[in-house]
């Protein structure tokens, strides 16, 4: 079995960690695999599994794109892939535009994941028209029903991202180098009550929101302090300025640190006290709050999304109403007398194996005999 993944490009962001790990998985099990985009950091890391990357500007968000039609078509026939997987807007246009100049019968089946919540119209509506949709959560299938009419139900195939369970599991701790530098490099954590924000620094993540929780712990003589790990990327630069001015409007900017991009987020979860998620907006899976429960670490957040899903099976006292922060600051003040544990270890469908066996189930399904 051959399956073709196209995608805008392979930088740093959570469809590209999920198009490596169905790599990884699928490789490994014995189906090739070939990523089209228009490359990035992470190229090397799709190659060390056995997956071979092809160089095609084929995510930018231009009319002249819609060029690469003609040669995505050309290298669909070349390649001949059993399953086409489209895992982003633009790309899922190229790919699918590309499959009505091949014969019906060379063509690959498609199948398409939405992977987060697009704006609902017709240029998103392309998601929905694969041969299968797949949904990374239980809402994310509700949100495809309601806004995409036109996709039958039996076509949706829920397949929950997944956590690699020999890594992140309670019995993950990080070596005592580990935390000594991490104190030596930021010694304002030591002895206090650390909160975790993890993701990108972007508005959806509700940073802002930190304020008056510190704010208030603070008042209540709790040692609280904000750990803020996530890329600031270019153009966001003012956002993140306009945030450090509200913390210390709110009195707590000396509460507050930001690490930027770190690769060993599995010890930073370790590190802190609770992971919060504090999303303005549903988040369609939310990764990084599956990897601290599955650590045995807390997790406090918004009760909707894929967070709320995965709090109510795992921590149900975490979930908190969205954007309730007097709410949220009297549950870590709770918290703080004593922390709750999570259910673990985290049971199917949520580990990787688990992933890579729903993904190559259904792409057996979609292939000819």
């Amino acid at each position: 079995m051959k399956v073709m993944h196209l995608l805008p490009s392979l930088s740093s962001g959570g469809v590209e960690q999920v198009v490596l790990e169905l790599c990884e998985g699928l490789c490994t099990a014995g189906v090739e695999n070939v990523v089209v985009s228009a490359g990035g950091s992470m190229v090397p890391a799709i190659e060390a599994t056995g997956a071979r990357h092809i160089t095609r500007p084929i995510g930018r968000k231009s009319i002249f794109t819609l060029l690469q039609v003609g040669r995505t078509a050309r290298l669909i026939r070349e390649e001949k892939p059993d399953i086409l997987h489209l895992h982003s807007r633009v790309p899922a246009w190229v790919g699918q535009l590309a499959c009505r100049r091949i014969p019906v019968d060379e063509r690959p089946a498609i199948v398409s994941t939405f992977h987060g919540f697009h704006s609902v119209n017709g240029y998103s509506a392309i998601m929905a028209k694969g041969d299968r949709v797949i949904a990374v959560s239980r809402c994310m299938r509700e949100h495809i029903l309601e806004n995409y009419r036109k996709c039958p139900a039996d076509d949706i195939v829920v397949i929950p991202n997944s956590i690699d369970a020999s890594r992140f599991n309670p019995e993950y701790k990080p070596s005592t180098d580990w935390f000594d530098k991490w104190y030596s490099d930021y010694p304002e954590l030591k002895d206090k009550y650390t909160l975790c924000l993890p993701g990108r620094i972007t508005r959806l993540k509700g940073a802002p929101h930190l304020g008056p929780i510190l704010r208030h712990l603070r008042s209540r003589g709790i040692p609280a302090h904000a750990v803020i790990v996530g890329e600031t990327k270019k153009g966001k630069e003012a956002y993140r300025d306009e945030v450090q001015a509200g913390f210390a409007e709110e009195g707590v900017a000396d509460c507050v640190t930001w690490t930027g991009h770190r690769r060993d987020l599995a010890d930073v979860l370790c590190a802190c006290d609770v992971t919060l998620s504090l999303t303005l907006q549903p988040e369609s899976f939310g990764k990084t709050t599956l990897e601290a429960l599955s650590l045995g670490r807390p997790v406090a957040g918004y009760e909707h999304g894929g967070v709320g899903e995965q709090l109510e099976q795992f921590l149900p006292e975490g979930m908190i109403p969205a954007g309730d922060t007097a709410a949220m600051a009297g549950l870590l003040e709770k918290w703080y007398a004593q922390r709750p544990v999570p259910k673990t270890p985290v049971p199917a469908p949520y580990r990787r194996e688990d992933m890579i066996q729903a993904h190559i189930d259904l792409y057996q399904s979609l292939c000819r005999p």
